[in-house]
């Protein structure tokens, strides 16, 4: 396995990308959410290429417009189809050999993936799609507090601390009112992101974290019985959990093994 960094074009700006080379026909085109540069959060991205690539499967990052090393101003992820397109491109003039190239994203990576209707790719893997309809989290969804409250009822600790008396009494209320709020409405973004994955042919896996405010909110506007789903339970958003990182790593390669 070898890594190298190479550059292509996108419109008039020049994104750098890297390559996890390997000799399989079936590639992973890894697609960054938020702002993140292509090494991921705590260079999780890198780990998942590196290890990814010693089982023969060919990876590729990279940086979209105005992240990281690459030029230009960030589109944001409602308009970076085009940053997916070149990277597609350029990974497929890269490693020639390829016969499919399977793309995953995590939180508006794989919200983008989503509105554009697969980008073009082969193959999608989904991980907590963000369905909010601003650029940060709203206050808690009710769905968000019954997990939170249904996690602290399987732990001991926390059953304990409400015995004793150490948990404020009017913070419990308020939190199970919240916590009894009506479901809200499916968000504009959420029905956009349902459309464009309709239009997408290939198989799709939907990866959600038992701890992730944004993979509770996706499970309050999409349907829970999607067999596409599946869940990691103690996962956080990133999976940085050991026991998550290789939940995420089989779930991957499985994708690419199709």
């Amino acid at each position: 396995m070898s890594r190298r960094h190479v550059t292509f074009g996108c419109g008039p700006d020049t994104l750098v990308g890297t390559i996890d080379e390997a000799a399989g026909t079936s590639g992973l085109l890894l697609v960054t959410g938020g702002n993140e540069t292509r090494a991921g959060a705590f260079t999780s991205q890198a780990e998942l290429a590196a290890r990814l690539a010693t089982t023969g499967h060919p990876v590729f990052r990279f940086d979209r417009r105005g992240t990281g090393d690459s030029g230009g101003n960030d589109p944001g992820f409602r308009a970076s189809g085009p940053d997916i397109a070149a990277a597609t491109a350029a990974f497929r003039a890269e490693a020639p050999h390829l016969a499919r190239i399977v793309g995953f994203g995590n939180c508006n990576a794989a919200s983008t993936l989503m509105l554009t209707g697969g980008a073009g790719l082969d193959g999608l893997v989904l991980a907590n799609p963000w369905t909010f309809e601003n650029d940060s989290e709203d206050a808690p969804t009710p769905a968000a507090v019954r997990a939170r409250y249904a996690e602290k009822l399987r732990n001991p600790r926390e059953l304990a601390r409400l015995l004793s008396g150490k948990v404020s009494l009017r913070g419990l209320v308020e939190g199970l009112c919240q916590a009894l709020r009506p479901t809200p409405p499916p968000s504009t973004l959420a029905d956009e992101m349902a459309r464009g994955l309709g239009t997408f042919s290939g198989p799709v896996a939907i990866l959600l974290a038992g701890r992730d405010r944004t993979a509770q909110a996706f499970l309050e506007c999409w349907d829970g019985n999607d067999p596409r789903i599946a869940h990691c339970p103690g996962a956080s958003h990133s999976f940085s959990e050991s026991d998550a990182r290789h939940w995420l790593f089989a779930q991957v390669l499985a994708a690419l093994s199709a």
